[in-house]
């Protein structure tokens, strides 16, 4: 049986847009090249997310002016969850706060 692959996604204390992206490319284990915006973050799930699970922790700990940022990945999230789930391969995302 194989075990469950699951990222932790730890946001809390983050202060800057960029530390949010280097801590997605780290839990995530992008590549060199992640280009460290929305449109590569999805890019790259698509492409090389293998997780069973996504679990994002401390989003509601970042600095006030990050918590748009915070929403629109928990929006990219979801959408990717809704793509794996229609294409048979279910993924659970699990938002803590």
């Amino acid at each position: 049986m194989k075990q469950e692959k699951i990222v932790t996604l730890d946001l809390t204390g983050c202060k800057y847009l960029g530390e949010i992206h280097q801590r997605i490319k780290k839990a995530f284990d992008f590549p060199h090249f992640y280009g460290e915006n929305w449109d590569a973050f999805w890019d790259l799930l698509r492409s090389e997310c293998d997780a069973d699970k996504v679990v994002v922790v401390g989003g509601d700990s970042v600095s006030k002016e990050l918590s748009t940022s915070v929403q629109t990945m928990k929006g990219i999230l979801e959408e990717f969850q809704e793509l794996c789930d229609k294409d048979g391969d279910p993924i659970e995302i699990e938002i803590r706060s």
